[in-house]
């Protein structure tokens, strides 16, 4: 087990925060950081943080009883307010966890649906949070009436009034989901109307993808000098924007649209709830992946996002892979050309440009990748550099002018 407790921390919403790594097959994040920026987002301050190990969870209490009690005396010992999980706990796993540590427990979905309900500004994505939400709460109502359980029913009456609560919430919220589910069919039908009436003026339609913290929204805001919100935390944004591009080597407009970001484990009742959002994506002619070149975890932020574009039946649109804040890199990371391609498997070359959304940089090479794609054949055919790299290459790449990933740091290199 491994601990550290931070001694810089506000009285309020202090949060511990605890990962289990159940061993090879499962994605585990041993810094917890990104669940630290998940709990900040969220309004809570990470105070303390517990790695676990286990071969497969405890039924029960998911840790344990044993890590269960290193838990609570960490709650005690830094004056803990909740306990956050990196991991999705099962109902019963949750209200155990919360009756043996005494303070409130949440899993990473959870945590993710709070982000996403004080995020949401749009009617159709709170509609779409509120959903989740509900799909979600409706195995755990049992949390909710703990206090009535003793309790016995009267003559005819079966079960106590913690029983007859529970089934009557159980229907109210079966009622209410049944509801926005109806409401989301009418919107998606709105957005097909629209996307169709697009399709008759022979729009080009491009949407940003990406892992959210990317940049997808300040990029958005450089191309098309738009005020959408953009900040440096997860899930800034959370209802699609679209707004016209003009190309002017092309010499016509293309349509932009900004989505919603992508995080590992992203709650699959999410997905469900976002189809009509992310339906931009699905029936786009043009994916432009934006990555953060940044990260030392770029890689593996790249594949999740491929994982959910397959989830949600966008795997076989062409992509342009948009490497951005290049201003946040080293001498020796940073690129001696500014676009190049990635090769994978063999069979697939994606074209990839480095940009910093921030400065401009780069922006100039996305464009004229655009126009290309633009004007072949709606995209099917994206022309790809003579410089070819391939993802996670050593020192003996194609092109000694590319990066690829360094695989001890899991950050980009030049080639020596």
């Amino acid at each position: 087990m491994n601990t550290f407790v931070s001694s810089a921390a506000s009285s309020e919403a202090r949060a511990v925060l605890v990962g289990v790594d159940l061993g090879t097959g499962t994605s585990f994040d041993d810094t917890l950081d990104e669940l630290a920026l998940l709990a900040e987002s969220a309004g809570d301050t990470p105070v303390a943080r517990l790695i676990a190990r286990r071969k497969a969870p405890d039924a029960a209490l998911f840790v344990g009883s044993g890590k269960a009690d290193e838990i609570k005396s960490l709650v005690a010992e830094s004056g803990g307010h909740c306990v956050i999980f990196d991991q999705s706990l099962s109902p019963t796993q949750q209200r155990n966890l919360e009756r043996h540590l005494g303070v409130e427990v949440l899993d990473r979905t959870g945590l993710i649906l709070e982000i996403f309900a004080a995020r949401a500004q749009s009617h159709e994505g709170k509609l779409q949070v509120e959903l989740a939400q509900l799909q979600y709460l409706s195995n755990r109502l049992v949390r909710r009436w703990t206090h009535l359980e003793r309790q016995k029913g009267g003559v005819g009456l079966r079960g106590g009034p913690g029983e007859r609560q529970i089934e009557l919430d159980r229907r109210m919220i079966g009622e209410r989901i049944k509801a926005l589910k109806s409401k989301l069919v009418k919107l998606k039908r709105q957005r097909g109307t629209q996307r169709r009436s697009r399709e008759r003026a022979g729009t080009f339609r491009i949407s940003l993808v990406g892992y959210t913290n990317a940049g997808k929204s300040t990029l958005f805001n450089a191309l098309v000098k738009a005020r959408a919100y953009a900040a440096d935390q997860l899930f800034a944004t959370l209802d699609t924007t679209t707004r016209q591009l003009y190309l002017e080597e092309a010499g016509r407009s293309v349509s932009l649209s900004d989505t919603v970001g992508f995080i590992r484990d992203l709650p699959h009742t999410l997905i469900e709830s976002f189809q009509a959002t992310l339906s931009e994506a699905t029936e786009a002619d043009l994916l432009l992946h934006v990555v953060d070149a940044s990260s030392p975890l770029l890689e593996e932020q790249r594949l999740e996002v491929e994982r959910v574009l397959a989830e949600i039946g966008a795997a076989d649109i062409p992509q342009i892979l948009v490497y951005n804040k290049l201003d946040q890199l080293g001498n020796a990371q940073t690129p001696r050309v500014l676009s190049d391609a990635l090769e994978f498997g063999g069979t697939r070359r994606i074209p990839r440009v480095f940009v910093s959304a921030q400065h401009g940089t780069g922006l100039a090479e996305l464009r004229s990748l655009l126009t290309q794609a633009v004007q072949g054949a709606s995209g099917a055919a994206l022309p790809a550099s003579a410089n070819t790299a391939t993802p996670g290459a050593s020192d003996d790449s194609p092109n000694d002018d590319s990066v690829s990933i360094d695989p001890a740091s899991g950050r980009l290199q030049r080639h020596a």
